[in-house]
C-alpha cells in the first residue's frame, strides 16, 4: 500500500513515564497518522481510542473482547475454499471460547453472513449465554463435529490451566483435542482452520496441522490481503 509506518510499544512510550494512552495514540495522530491499529490486553481500548481520534482506529485484537480482522480473514478463506455461500455451512469453533477474542468475532462474523455455528469444548471454558447468539452448544468433541463443513481450532492458553478451567493438557487432549478419528465424524471434505499459535499434541495433532485438510497458512496469507483491503477501504480512496 506504499504507507509509511511508525511502530511504538508501551514498554519503549512515555506511557512507562506516566502519559495516558489517549494521550499518546493523539500524539501519534498529530504527527499525520491516518490509521492507528491497536493490539492491547485490556477489553475495549480501541473504541475507547475511536472516540477521541479523527485517524481510523483498526482494532488488531483487544483482551477476550474480539479481533475483526481475524474473523473476516477466516471468513474470506471459508468462501476461497468451499466456493459456497456460508449460508449453507456447518461451522464448528472448538476449545477456549470464553477467553478467545477469535471466537467473539467469527461468531458474529460467521453468523450474520447466515452460517450454523457450533460450539465444542470444556462446560468451563463455553459461557451458555452465548446461545442468545445463535449458535449452539456441545461439551462432547464427537457429537459436535459430526457433519461439519469447517472446524476452527483455538489455541489452549496455559495460563488457565489449574485454575478450574481444566485439569491438565493431557485431559484436554484426551477430551477435546483433534486427532484423525475425530477428524473422520466431519464431512469428507471438512477444512480445518487455526488462528495460531499452535499447541500442537495439545488441540491438534500434526499429522492434521500439516496435512491435506488443514488450510491454516492459507489463513496467513490471506490474512495479508483481508487487512490491506481494510485499510484501502478505510482510507476513502475512490476507483
Amino acid at each position: 500500500l506504499s504507507t509509511d509506518v511508525i511502530n511504538f510499544s508501551v514498554p519503549t512510550s512515555s506511557v512507562v513515564k506516566g502519559e495516558s494512552l489517549i494521550d499518546t495514540a493523539l500524539t501519534v495522530q498529530a504527527l499525520g497518522a491516518d490509521f492507528i491499529i491497536i493490539r492491547h490486553a485490556s477489553s475495549g481500548v480501541p473504541h475507547l481510542l475511536a472516540k477521541h481520534l479523527n485517524a481510523s482506529v483498526i482494532n488488531a485484537g483487544d483482551g477476550t473482547n474480539e479481533h475483526p480482522t481475524q474473523a473476516l480473514l477466516d471468513a474470506f478463506t471459508i468462501q476461497e475454499k468451499k466456493g459456497k455461500e456460508l449460508a449453507s455451512l456447518e461451522i464448528a469453533i472448538v476449545g477456549d471460547i470464553m477467553h478467545s477474542r477469535v471466537a467473539k468475532s467469527n461468531i458474529y462474523c460467521l453468523t450474520a453472513l447466515g452460517a450454523r455455528v457450533r460450539l465444542i469444548g470444556p462446560p468451563t471454558l463455553i459461557p451458555e449465554n452465548l446461545k442468545a447468539m445463535g449458535v449452539s452448544i456441545f461439551h462432547s468433541m464427537e457429537d459436535g463435529l459430526r457433519d461439519v463443513d469447517v472446524l476452527i481450532m483455538l489455541r489452549i492458553q496455559m495460563e488457565r490451566q489449574g485454575k478450574g478451567f481444566f485439569p491438565s493438557t493431557e485431559e484436554y487432549f484426551k477430551n477435546w483435542g483433534l486427532t484423525p478419528e475425530r477428524l473422520s465424524l466431519a464431512k469428507e471434505d471438512v477444512i480445518v482452520m487455526h488462528p495460531g499459535p499452535m499447541n500442537r499434541g495439545i488441540e491438534i495433532v500434526s499429522e492434521i496441522a500439516d496435512g491435506p485438510r488443514s488450510v491454516i497458512l492459507e489463513q496467513v496469507t490471506n490474512g495479508i490481503a483481508v487487512r490491506m483491503s481494510v485499510m484501502y477501504l478505510l482510507s476513502g480512496v475512490k476507483r
